[in-house]
Order: structure tokens, then C-alpha cells, then sequence
């Protein structure tokens, strides 16, 4: 018996922390917190054992027959998945152990741990799930919790309007993604065997599945991953969490939610290069999402609302990558997931860190209210620095290798098909992600202090510091796993198989092209470009730009009203879709509920004014009328006789 054996443990832990929690973490050591980090440390430690033994060739899928034949119950352990649930644990634990300090005064803290235990517990059980139906469980249920934890401070009427809001978004993406499992299990129903993620995803599944069918079903999957993952258009709920604590924001956009989306795409792939076409739409909207949510990120001022938009350009990049990758097959997989898991690492760190300028600056977000902060939280301000650097594809950064190898793949892209849109998206993506990240970091770090708070601004408790170290050191020198990485996630799905699938799909796969040189250093130009337009702009505030940051100038106007999304969605399409729901609910009411019940009143008047003409009141009639029936009654009974 090795770890890989005790796998399901990984999910299980958590959850034992969320009920822990639930109903005797406020009388354990600090109120709350406790349970939660012994049981992720649990499942940090089960998944790099695991890790190793996967390493060395170990394997495991086990299902259990649940309801009737086809449907089961499982878990699955192979490379895909346990770089995910290492990433998933290990983050959650640097954030959970950052939470004792964060959350340290908050009355509610042992909820706070219980919800963030079985959030946790939610992604775990997401990524081991060997079958769509118990995927799409835990995917519920990663949606739950992050409405509860959106919504934490539910006293505040922001908060509350904002945990609505991304559940209500999301639920679009799991329509979606439900009507696309009914869709394949349709198809695949009649099977005789357990319909796990090896057996749907074999060849003679697939090609027996209409091509229409597979399109559609990888249409419907990406419908779900735009919810979850926060794409364009269902990307709206997003910038609104940021209402929720900080540490919640860091789970969210780092280790669970966000990445579950990619996460779907990643583990249905062989569905998605089966299907004619379906990569080609995967590929332009991640690009345009990646350049789209750039934009934004220039305006707002709005700490974790920068690194909001910045979560959704990334994961662009990510879903792009899956896109192209129609030309190299199962690399793509290996490529996204690399860029996925840097992004966690700095991810997490640029929202700790923005907690704990939170922390010295009694919640003040506003960028504009900073400056300063260099001299006065160091530790921050250098981790948040790494996170930046990362964050922008600065050479020798994990960022740097993850995005880097996402614009070459896109390049070779539309170097094979003439599709260049892609490329030119996440290029000029790259540019505005650092001129926006370091547009933060030198507002908020460097100048003189702009506000009382600023002026008197300290650094976080060492409980809050320590994992910014950890998280920091794995920004920086993640990226020197990537060769070994790609080999052991690209191993993930058999070579020979995504070739005919590729081939099944109308794609044309080819390995390896000569990238110029000049192709191979833009994005090492984008970052350091970027970081010298954002140096020459805010840096101790050398430029003055109050003429440009103005409603008046329609580019800012547009930017700032994010393209006026939310009022298309709420004011153009909620509010008349929900009068026009109204209207026919009224209508419904009006004409069927009201219909019966007056008609029924209706009936009984008429049968009621029919008896009255009878009830005459003279006896002679009423005499003549039993008589009359008697007589009828012994005929009809004489000749039934």
C-alpha cells in the first residue's frame, strides 16, 4: 500500500476540518483556524507522496457502481490530477495559515475556517472525480462556497449584492455544462460500461458520437468554463468579489474556483480536439479575454480590483493555449497547466500581500490613497514586487517561462493555420499587463505617502509575512520545472489517441517550427517595456495625467464604465427579461390559476341556478317526480333482470 492509495483522503481531510470547525472550532486555541490548517497540512503532505509515486509510473482509477449501471463513484489519481491537487492543497494551506492572522478579529472566524475547509474540500473532490456526473457535484459545490464566502460580511449590502451576482453568473456556465453532460451521456448511455473519464474519452467512443454532437457538447463544456473561469462574457461577477475578505479572494483566483474552469477544458480535452471547430472559438475567446480584461486593469484604482482583472487576463492565456494547441496536442494541456499553477503561486501572492497593506491601512483599496509603503512594509513591498515581476513575464520568473512558451505555441498557431488573432491578442496583452501591475505596485509603494493611513501604515504579524516568503520563493523559481513538467503532464494523455482524435476533429498537428529570435524576446519586451512606460508614468507620480483621467475623454469614459457590460446585462438584459418573465407570470396567473378557479365558481352558480328552477316548493310536483323515478327505476331494473 503506497499514498496513492489513500488519495480520496486528500478531499476527505478537508471536509473533516469543515465540520471540526463548524461545531467546536470557536472553543479551540484562537477561536477558529486550527482545524482547518491540520487538515489541508494533511492533504498537502498525502498529495506530494502521491506525487512521488506518481512520478515513479503509479496509477489509479477506482469507481463504485452508484444508482444503476454506467453511472459510478470514484476517484482517479494520474498526472493531470495530482499536479492539481498539490497545487490546490499547498496553496490553501499558505493562505489558511495567513487567515490566523488576517481573520484574527473577526467574531465569525471558526464559519469563516469551516467555509474555506469545505471550499477546499469541494476542489479537491473536483479534480479526483473520475466521471462527469460527481465532477459536476463538487463543481456545484465549489459554487456554493464561493457564494458564501463572497458574501462572509453579509451585513455589508455590497458584499451580499456581490455573493448574488456571482452566483447568478455562474449558474449561466453550469446550465451550460449540464445540458453538455445530458448531451454525451445521451450519446454514450446505451454503453455497457462505467462511463469514467478512460473509457468516454477511448476512440471508439468518440467517433461514434456525430461530429455536430461532439461540437456541440464542447461548446456546451466551455460554456461552463467561462462561467467558472470568469471569461468573456460571463466575467462580470468577478471584480465585484473582491467584497469578500481578501483571503477568500486569494482562494478564490489562486487555488480553487477560477481554476476549474481550465481545469474542465484541461481534463475533456480529447472531446474538445475531436470536435470540428470547437478549438478554434477556445482559442479566440481566451485571446480576446486575455487583451479585453488588460484594458480594464488600466483604470481602476481599486487594489484588488487591479489584480481582479489581471486573474481574468491570465486565465485567457490559459484558455488560449488550450485553443492552439489544435497543433501540438497533448503539450497544450502541459503548456496551460504550467502558466495555471505559476499563476497560483503569484497570484496568491499579490492578493496576500495586498491584504496586508489592507491590514495597515484600515481597508483602504484605493491606490490613489497609498504611496509610500516601501519604507514602511518592506517585506510586502518586495514580495508584492516578486509577484509583479511574475505576474508581467519579467525574464527568469515562473511568469516569464509559463507565458512565454503560451506566445511562441500561439505564434507556431497561426504560423500553421494563418490565424494570427490569438497571438496578437496575448502580445499586446503581455504590454498592458505590466504597465497596469507595476501602475499598482509603484502607486501604492513608491512617493510620498498621500493619506493619514498611508503616513502610518505597518507590516503585517509574522503569521501573515511567513507564507508571502514561500509564495515568493515558488514565483520565482517555479519556472525552472518546466521542461520536466511538460513531459510529465503531456504524458497525461496517449500520444497515439490525440492524434486520431486530432485527425477525427479536421485538425493537423505538427511538433516543432522555427520561431524567429525576434518572436522568442516579445514578451521579455512587453514586460520590461511595460515596467518602463509604468516607471516613466507613476513612479513617485512623474507625470501628471488628470487631463487624460477624465469622463470627458470617451477611451477613459468607456474603460472606466468597463464597456458598459453591467448596464447591458442588468439594466438591458435582466431587467427587461425579468419584466418580461413578470408579465408573463401575470399573465399565467391571470388567465390559467385565476381561469380555473373562477371557472370552477362559475360552474357550480350554473348548476346551482339549474336546481333552483326545479325547487318549485309545491309537493305535488315534488310526489310526481319520485313516482315518475320509481316506475324508471324498476323498468331499468326489469330489464337488466
Amino acid at each position: 500500500m503506497g499514498w496513492i492509495d489513500y488519495a480520496y483522503w486528500i478531499a476527505l481531510l478537508p471536509l473533516i476540518g469543515f465540520v471540526l470547525e463548524l461545531f467546536i472550532g470557536k472553543y479551540t486555541w484562537k477561536q477558529g483556524g486550527i482545524f482547518a490548517n491540520l487538515t489541508i497540512l494533511g492533504s498537502t503532505i498525502i498529495s506530494i507522496g502521491t506525487l512521488i509515486e506518481v512520478l515513479g509510473g503509479a496509477r489509479i482509477d477506482v469507481s463504485v457502481p452508484w444508482f444503476y449501471q454506467g453511472i459510478v463513484v470514484g476517484y482517479m489519481i494520474d498526472p493531470l490530477a495530482i499536479v492539481m491537487l498539490c497545487m490546490v492543497s499547498f496553496v490553501s494551506l499558505m493562505i489558511h495559515i495567513y487567515a490566523l492572522g488576517y481573520m484574527e478579529e473577526d467574531p465569525d472566524k471558526s464559519l469563516y475556517f469551516a467555509e474555506t475547509s469545505l471550499f477546499t474540500c469541494g476542489m479537491l473532490g473536483l479534480v479526483l472525480s473520475n466521471n462527469l456526473l460527481q465532477l459536476f457535484i463538487f463543481w456545484e459545490l465549489v459554487g456554493l462556497c464561493s457564494y458564501l464566502l463572497i458574501g462572509f460580511w453579509w451585513y455589508k449590502p455590497e458584499a451580499a449584492a456581490a455573493g448574488k451576482k456571482a452566483f447568478l453568473t455562474t449558474r449561466v456556465g453550469d446550465v451550460l455544462f449540464l445540458l453538455g453532460i445530458i448531451l454525451l451521456y445521451y450519446n454514450v448511455s446505451h454503453l455497457p460500461e462505467p462511463l469514467t473519464f478512460q473509457y468516454i474519452f477511448s476512440l471508439e467512443v468518440l467517433e461514434a458520437i456525430p461530429p455536430t454532437h461532439l461540437t456541440a457538447i464542447a461548446l456546451l463544456f466551455l460554456g461552463g468554463a467561462v462561467g467558472k473561469s470568469s471569461q468573456f462574457p460571463l466575467h462580470v461577477w468577478i471584480p465585484d468579489a473582491m467584497e469578500g475578505p481578501t483571503t477568500v479572494s486569494a482562494l478564490i483566483h489562486a487555488a480553487t474556483m477560477v481554476t476549474a474552469g481550465i481545469y474542465l477544458v484541461a481534463r475533456t480535452y480529447p472531446i474538445f480536439i475531436a470536435s470540428p471547430g470547437a478549438l478554434v472559438i477556445v482559442a479566440v475567446l481566451g485571446g480576446f479575454t486575455a487583451l479585453f480584461a488588460a484594458t480594464l486593469g488600466l483604470v481602476v484604482n481599486d487594489i484588488k480590483r487591479v489584480l481582479a482583472y489581471s486573474t481574468i487576463s491570465q486565465l485567457g492565456y490559459m484558455l488560449c493555449m488550450l485553443g492552439v494547441g489544435s497543433i501540438i496536442g497533448a503539450f497544450a494541456v502541459g503548456y496551460s497547466l504550467f502558466h495555471l499553477i505559476s499563476h497560483a503561486f503569484f497570484k496568491a501572492l499579490l492578493f496576500l500581500c495586498s491584504g496586508v497593506v489592507l491590514h495597515g491601512l484600515a481597508d483602504t483599496r484605493d491606490l490613489r490613497e497609498m504611496g509610500g509603503l516601501l519604507s514602511r512594509m518592506p517585506i510586502t513591498a518586495i514580495a508584492m514586487l516578486i509577484g509583479a515581476l511574475s505576474l508581467s513575464g519579467f525574464p527568469l520568473t515562473a511568469g516569464f517561462f509559463s507565458k512565454d512558451r503560451i506566445i511562441e505555441t500561439a505564434y507556431e498557431y497561426g504560423v500553421a493555420t494563418g490565424d494570427y488573432l490569438p497571438w496578437i491578442f496575448i502580445l499586446l496583452a503581455a504590454l498592458l499587463t505590466a504597465i497596469y501591475t507595476f501602475r499598482l505596485w509603484f502607486m501604492a509603494f513608491t512617493g510620498e505617502p498621500r493619506s493619514y493611513l498611508a503616513e502610518h501604515a505597518h507590516e503585517g504579524s509574522k503569521i501573515m509575512t511567513a507564507p508571502l516568503i514561500v509564495l515568493a520563493a515558488f514565483a520565482l523559481g517555479f519556472g525552472i520545472l518546466q521542461s520536466r513538467f511538460y513531459e510529465f503532464v503531456g504524458a497525461n494523455f496517449d500520444t497515439h489517441l490525440i492524434g486520431e482524435l486530432a485527425h477525427l476533429g479536421g485538425y493537423h498537428l505538427h511538433h516543432g517550427g522555427e520561431v524567429p529570435l525576434i518572436i522568442m524576446i516579445l514578451p521579455a519586451i512587453c514586460a520590461i517595456g511595460g515596467i518602463a512606460i509604468a516607471a516613466g508614468i507613476w513612479y513617485n507620480n512623474r507625470v501628471d495625467l488628470s487631463r487624460y483621467i477624465s469622463k470627458s475623454n470617451p477611451i477613459y469614459r468607456l474603460l472606466w464604465n468597463k464597456y458598459y457590460l453591467d448596464y447591458i446585462f442588468k439594466d438591458l438584459i435582466a431587467e427587461r427579461l425579468f419584466g418580461f418573465v413578470a408579465l408573463l407570470a401575470e399573465a399565467f396567473d391571470r388567465c390559467i390559476i385565476d381561469g380555473i378557479v373562477n371557472g370552477i365558481s362559475r360552474a357550480i352558480i350554473a348548476i346551482g341556478s339549474g336546481l333552483k328552477r326545479i325547487q318549485t316548493g309545491v309537493v305535488e310536483t315534488y310526489a310526481t317526480a319520485v313516482v315518475i323515478g320509481v316506475v324508471i327505476l324498476i323498468l331499468l331494473i326489469g330489464g337488466v333482470l
